[in-house]
């Protein structure tokens, strides 16, 4: 006698339990960000109760489970290795972003792997956005070290080759057995823990001197959830319920302003990167206690996608000496005047019904990096004089690189 259909977890759920298992284990080791996430509950509850109509940016129930997480990885075969781990939750990588031309450059370049299907992203939105140290940028990394670096990433293994092939196999069959889903995704949680293993002072320090970032990818033998980030509905009462209950926030919420109107693209603040223990090795291999600060909780709000001209006029509102106080030259005041004027995007073109912005802002991401840190690399006028593009990431990894307006574009047309 044979039994009945073995139970199946298809990729959304898989997600879903991976987002949450990942969510479990980083408050485990950053308890502040059990109270980010009990705040961001009320604040969005409270919120949906006075503005019942924002609803249509998420249910609460999406609202409420949705996070996005971020890792940083050292090379272009570890990004490989992220993009076959991600893509048996469903997860691809979509956009190029530079950090390294931001204001307070930080020498990294990246993706962000998440959902892209309206139907998938209704289920479990979760998205990484992930982080790859450009070694091959000499403003940052001097010849010498730039070999070392390499050499020192060269001999490290992230994932492991079992774990790889399972994700491959999982990517390409649509799912799992339930049973085999369980340890599949404890296996994946746990290469991004905090690891416990001593660090080489001196290596690390070396890197400091570069960049925090830098020292946070290559001065250590792991990878790491460096925040995993709640979605709130209203961001400034966010920021203060948080410093209500004694958590130091940053001082600038980043990406655009408050202001009356249709809400765009994303607005991100953060709880500052706290102490954490960890042990150092000195040279002579003697053991000691210090701590780092490299993570931190992040917030974001999302608002509708802007269309390319809309991004323009994004870009012209932000170069304003006060871009709140002269936003509706360049924004209407309302989603129907948006719509019409072509700048966001709406399901069917109903201006009720907006297309949540599910990406990223590299001025806002390396804001948010950079009040996190205690120093950072210093900016440079010299050009840049490598080949990072989301072409190149593309070929490196092996994975088609999505655009997200071309995503976009097929969203707003369901």
């Amino acid at each position: 006698m044979t039994g009945g259909p073995v139970p199946r977890c298809e990729t959304w759920q898989l997600r879903a339990q991976f987002a949450a298992a990942l969510s479990r284990m980083y408050g485990s080791e950053v308890p502040a960000y059990d109270t980010l996430v009990e705040v961001s509950a009320e604040v969005n509850a409270a919120h949906l109760r006075r503005h019942p109509q924002d609803r249509r940016l998420g249910s609460l129930e999406r609202v409420t489970a949705e996070r996005h997480g971020a890792i940083r990885v050292g090379n272009a075969d570890e990004l490989r290795q992220v993009a076959d781990l991600f893509s048996a939750f469903g997860m691809y990588p979509v956009g190029f972003y530079d950090l390294r031309t931001a204001a307070s450059p930080v020498p990294v370049v990246s993706t962000a792997f998440r959902p892209i299907h309206a139907d998938e992203l209704a289920r479990n939105p979760f998205r990484v956005f992930t982080s790859m140290l450009a070694t091959a940028d000499t403003r940052f990394f001097a010849p010498d070290l730039r070999t070392r670096v390499e050499t020192f990433l060269n001999g490290r293994r992230l994932f492991g080759a079992e774990l790889l092939s399972t994700a491959r196999r999982i990517a390409d069959e649509g799912g799992c057995p339930a049973d085999e889903a369980r340890d599949f995704v404890a296996a994946a949680v746990a290469c991004f823990a905090l690891s416990r293993e001593p660090i080489d002072r001196g290596w690390y320090d070396e890197l400091s001197a570069v960049s925090a970032v830098a020292a946070d990818i290559a001065g250590v033998r792991s990878t790491h959830i460096n925040h995993l980030t709640p979605r709130v509905l209203d961001i400034d009462a966010l920021q203060g319920s948080m410093t209500q209950r004694g958590i130091t926030m940053i001082e600038a919420i980043q990406g655009p302003p408050a202001v009356d109107g249709p809400e765009v693209l994303l607005r991100q603040t953060s709880f500052r990167a706290l102490a954490e223990p960890r042990r150092f090795r000195a040279a002579d291999g003697a053991l000691s206690e210090g701590s780092l600060r490299v993570r931190f909780g992040e917030v974001e709000q999302r608002g509708v996608a802007l269309t390319p001209q809309g991004r323009s006029r994004y870009d012209a509102a932000m170069a304003e000496a006060d871009p709140a106080a002269t936003w509706h030259r360049h924004f209407p005041a309302t989603d129907a005047q948006m719509c019409a004027d072509g700048l966001a995007y709406y399901h069917g073109g109903d201006p009720t019904r907006p297309v949540v912005y599910e990406d990223f802002l590299p001025a806002s991401a390396a804001g948010i990096f950079r009040s996190n840190l205690d120093r950072d690399a210093p900016g440079t006028d010299r050009p840049d004089d490598t080949q990072y593009s989301r072409h190149w990431m593309a070929d490196r990894i092996g994975h088609h690189i999505h655009d997200p307006y071309e995503l976009y574009e097929k969203v707003a047309c369901t």
